[in-house]
């Protein structure tokens, strides 16, 4: 059967992949367009599983809030590259999966994967089909979608960063404490949410290095708190300096303006994934000596 221009056409905008792949599978299946349509799915999830193992550290932060600021949704998709994750085809599939999450609610990423986008696609199907034109692993790493009887804030660092904020503080000051977080990257909102373990992991690295400055116990008991103090206020959101303004801490800003943080989430991406250093003349050489 010949394979017309019609034909490719049609089925490129059925799969959104290239040219010559659409082509290549008329070609394989005699122009049954179905049976093309069904090769290139099984192919993309082929590709899926070759390329699944390769770090995927790079990507996007996504964040959604709904209009009537009590719920949203925070996003991580990765790329293996800075160049894919600003593709338009990896951001147009995740501002689909940040949708579907914001409508079906799913409980967690397997149960993501299983959802349906407005194409008719599962999320994990348009994942494969994404793998298959960009050439790169992709993965839907995490997200999170939160409810608030106050209000939720958020703020998008380009694609980098992405922060959502529930707090009782009007929007200009949610969106700067947002603008905040983004920027300083507190690990809890105050002393009290602090984990009691964290804090003692902290004290003994203290009192290991008090004991061997030879001072006094009652001297080395002092200098110990004072620290533990110090660090505290720095990995706390209401003790840190505010970006804004460094000569006022978040904590006092708040309790001017009447307001509370009830918590916060921040995704960088990439953050805990450990990426692959290449060492390129290594990969050359060996690729000329093998």
């Amino acid at each position: 059967m010949a394979i017309t221009a019609s034909l490719v056409k049609e089925l490129r905008e059925r799969t959104g992949s290239g040219m010559m792949e659409c082509k290549k599978a008329l070609v394989e299946t005699d122009g049954d367009i179905e049976a093309a349509a069904e090769l290139m799915r099984k192919s993309g999830a082929a590709k899926a599983d070759k390329k699944a193992g390769r770090v995927a550290a790079d990507g996007a932060i996504k964040v959604m809030v709904g209009d009537d600021a009590r719920t949203a949704v925070i996003l991580e998709i990765n790329s293996e590259t800075d160049f894919v994750a600003k593709d338009d085809n990896f951001q147009a599939f995740a501002d689909q999966v940040l949708a579907v999450i914001a409508r079906d609610k799913p409980a967690g990423v397997e149960e993501l994967a299983k959802l349906q986008l407005e194409s008719g696609q599962s999320v994990e199907e348009a994942r494969q089909a994404l793998i298959a034109k960009v050439g790169e692993n992709i993965q839907v790493r995490r997200f999170q979608r939160i409810e608030s009887d106050a209000s939720i804030a958020c703020y998008a660092h380009g694609a980098r960063i992405g922060v959502l904020v529930d707090s009782t503080a009007e929007s200009e000051l949610a969106r700067g404490l947002a603008m905040h977080i983004a920027a300083v990257n507190p690990q809890f909102v105050d002393k009290d949410s602090i984990p009691a373990e964290f804090v003692e992991k902290e004290k003994s690295i203290l009192i290991a290095q008090a004991e061997s400055s030879g001072k006094p116990a009652e001297i080395i008991e002092k200098m110990i708190q004072g620290k533990l103090n110090k660090f505290l206020a720095e990995v706390t959101l209401l003790g840190q300096p505010f970006v804004k303004d460094p000569d006022v801490t978040v904590g006092k800003l708040l309790d001017d303006a009447g307001a509370r943080v009830n918590g916060f989430i921040r995704y960088e991406v990439g953050e805990g994934i450990e990426k692959k250093v290449e060492d390129f003349a290594a990969e050359v050489a060996s690729q000329l000596n093998g």
